[in-house]
C-alpha cells in the first residue's frame, strides 16, 4: 500500500512500530515545515558536492544498494504468508509494515517536497533536488534503521543529522500550522506526551472497550481524510500525525501497542480534533470516543 499524505495515519501506524519511527517522523515534520533558506541549508549538506564524476557513480552505487537492503523491512504480506504457528504470526504482524521502502521515498519527493510545497518549487532546480536528496536519504535511513548495517545506516543520515546538530534544520515544534484546532491539538499531544504507566493503562483499557465499533472508527477515518482534502487541510493533518507519532513514542507505548490498537485510538483522536469543524456529529463521536472514555477514568 503506498503512503501518502491523505493517509498520514497509516503511516504513522508504521512508524511507531518501527525502531526508529519517531527520526522518520522528524525528517518529514522538517520536509512538511521547512522555508526556502531551510532547504538550501539542507542543500549544503549534500555529500555530492565537489566531488568528481566518477566519485559520484560510486556514491550512486552505495545508494542503490542501501535501497535494496532496506526492502528487507519485514512486510505485513510476508507475515500473511507465512502461516505457522499463531505466536510467530502474530509476532511478525506486530512488527511488518503496511508500506515499504520506495513508497516512503516517493512520498518525501513526491508529496513532501512536491509541487505542492511553494518553498522547494521556488528554488532553482539543482539545490531543490539536493535538499530533497538529503531528507530522502535520512528517512529511507531511519525508516529501515533495524535491517542496515550502521555504516550503511549513518552514510544515508549523516548530512541530515550533522545539519541538524549545527542548528542548520530542525524538527518544527507543534505550532499554527495545524489548522483551526491547533490549540485543542496541542493540548491533547501534550497529554499523550506526558503519560505515565496509569495513563497509558487508561488509553488501552479504552481501546478494549470500543473494539466493537472498529467499522464505523475507519468510516470516520475516512470521513476526515476526504474533508481535509476537500478543504485542502491535507498537509495540516498530516503534520498533526507526525507530531502524534512523536507523541505517542515520548508517552511510552511500544510497538505492542501500536499493534494492538492504541495507535488507531491517538490517531483517531488526532483526526476528529483536527477537522472537527467540518465532521458529522457521528463521526467526530466514533473518533473521540477513546479519549472520552479516557477522560471518565
Amino acid at each position: 500500500m503506498p503512503y501518502s499524505l491523505v493517509s498520514a495515519a497509516t503511516l504513522g501506524f508504521d512508524l511507531v512500530r518501527l525502531p526508529a519511527g519517531r527520526a522518520v517522523a522528524g525528517v518529514l515534520l522538517t520536509g512538511l515545515g521547512a522555508d526556502g533558506p531551510t532547504l538550501s541549508r539542507a542543500a549544503a549538506t549534500h555529500p555530492g558536492r565537489g566531488l568528481t564524476r566518477e566519485e559520484r557513480g560510486v556514491r550512486a552505487v552505495r545508494g542503490r544498494r542501501a535501497r535494496e537492503m532496506a526492502a528487507s523491512v519485514p512486510h505485513v504480506r510476508d507475515a500473511a504468508a507465512a502461516g505457522g504457528r499463531a505466536a510467530v504470526l502474530v509476532t511478525q504482524l506486530e512488527q511488518g509494515t503496511i508500506g515499504d521502502a520506495p513508497t516512503l521515498e516517493r512520498l518525501l519527493r513526491d508529496d513532501v517536497l512536491g509541487p505542492e510545497h511553494a518553498a522547494a518549487a521556488g528554488l532553482p532546480e539543482e539545490e531543490r533536488g539536493e535538499a530533497v536528496d538529503v531528507l530522502a536519504d535520512a528517512a529511507l535511513g531511519y525508516w529501515a534503521a533495524g535491517v542496515l548495517p550502521p555504516l550503511v545506516r549513518r552514510e544515508l543520515t549523516g548530512p541530515y543529522d550533522s545539519a541538524v546538530e549545527r542548528g542548520d534544520l530542525a524538527v518544527p515544534v507543534i505550532g499554527s500550522d495545524l489548522g483551526p484546532a491547533a490549540g485543542e491539538l496541542a493540548g491533547l499531544l501534550q497529554a499523550v506526551r506526558g503519560l505515565d504507566e496509569a495513563g497509558r493503562g487508561a488509553w488501552r483499557a479504552a481501546v478494549d472497550e470500543g473494539r466493537a465499533g472498529h467499522r464505523p472508527w475507519a468510516a470516520a477515518m475516512h470521513e476526515a481524510s476526504w474533508a481535509a482534502h476537500v478543504s485542502g487541510r491535507t498537509r495540516a493533518l498530516a503534520t498533526a500525525q507526525l507530531h502524534a507519532v512523536q507523541a505517542f513514542l515520548d508517552g511510552g507505548f511500544d510497538l505492542h501497542d501500536g499493534a494492538a490498537g492504541v495507535w488507531n485510538a491517538v490517531a483517531g483522536c488526532v483526526q476528529g480534533t483536527a477537522m472537527a469543524d467540518l465532521l458529522d456529529e457521528g463521526s467526530l463521536a466514533v473518533l473521540r470516543a477513546p479519549s472520552e472514555r479516557v477522560a471518565r477514568g
